[in-house]
């Protein structure tokens, strides 16, 4: 069931919706455009998902994400003023369904408004099941077409500049793809093994020809505590394949990951930005690009 200050978040959502109708929408309402920018406004969850919507927005809309720097989206509790930014907002963009359990559940009670929420994962296979299908970045191409198509179907005036945009970005991120093919390479194949805070770098390992051996919180939210057998059972795992270090998010449960470590004889590596970019990477490419210079480091 849901609470008493859920249930009053979306009243207040709803309430703002009627007070953006009326005044006008976003334009310098929000706090989302700078000071004389008269911009449409596009949401995000993520903080990198606002960086790839960017990329395809171009000059025609601002985009900022709901989610600070660094948070968790698995964990994500949407505020007043969260609610107040959809309301007044031209469209929002989530990475999938699933990954923000409460911000699901608020959109889908002001699906009525006039606010298109746009799937980034939308008809990606097992996008359901593990939300982090932008840890691969060639499924990211298609994130980039299904924010390019819903864009123009928004402001059909600038359909030409998005696809132009997105065909840009696409290369930028098969670039991308190939550098990190590059640097796996170095890693010799019997040292290609993954064990992490949560069940986090799947599509990632697939595409790059990892084996994920295990992770402490075995979940993809990362919610909830594993039992003492499951906890052993992964220190055996670690011993028995090599694997040779556990990798941990940012605010990842460190004490957790240690205790394991110590067990199994393994490093821990910490601060991987698996769902937020960083002061050190500011973007999408420059997050990927950290992420894979840190488990190159730690496997070769």
């Amino acid at each position: 069931m849901r609470s008493t200050a859920y249930r009053s978040l979306v009243l207040l959502c709803a309430v703002a919706l009627a007070v953006a109708a009326l005044t006008g929408g976003c334009e310098g309402a929000s706090g989302d455009s700078a000071a004389g920018d008269d911009r449409p406004v596009v949401l995000t969850d993520t903080t990198f998902l606002a960086d790839i919507v960017q990329n395809v927005a171009g000059e025609r809309m601002a985009v900022s994400a709901l989610l600070p720097v660094g948070s968790d989206p698995h964990s994500f509790e949407p505020t007043p003023q969260d609610a107040r930014r959809i309301a007044e907002s031209t469209a929002i963009v989530i990475n999938v369904v699933g990954l923000e359990p409460q911000l699901d559940d608020l959109l889908a009670d002001v699906a009525g408004a006039d606010v298109p929420v746009i799937e980034a994962a939308a008809g990606l296979a097992g996008a359901s099941e593990d939300p982090h299908v932008w840890l691969d970045p060639t499924l990211v191409m298609s994130y980039v077409e299904n924010v390019a198509r819903r864009l123009a179907e928004i402001d059909p005036a600038g359909a030409a500049d998005y696809q132009a945009n997105a065909e840009t970005y696409r290369g930028e991120l098969q670039e991308l793809d190939t550098w990190i093919a590059e640097q796996v390479a170095a890693i010799p194949a019997e040292r290609r093994l993954l064990v992490t805070n949560h069940d986090s770098l799947g599509f990632f390992a697939a595409r790059y020809g990892f084996t994920i051996v295990g992770s402490v919180f075995p979940t993809v939210s990362g919610q909830g505590a594993p039992s003492a057998q499951q906890v052993a059972a992964l220190v055996k795992e670690i011993e028995d394949t090599g694997a040779p270090a556990i990798f941990l998010e940012t605010g990842g449960n460190v004490d957790l990951a240690a205790q394991v470590a110590k067990e199994a004889g393994v490093d821990v590596v910490t601060d991987l930005y698996i769902a937020s970019v960083g002061e050190d990477a500011p973007t999408y490419l420059d997050m990927m690009r950290r992420n894979v210079g840190m488990i190159v480091k730690a496997l070769r």
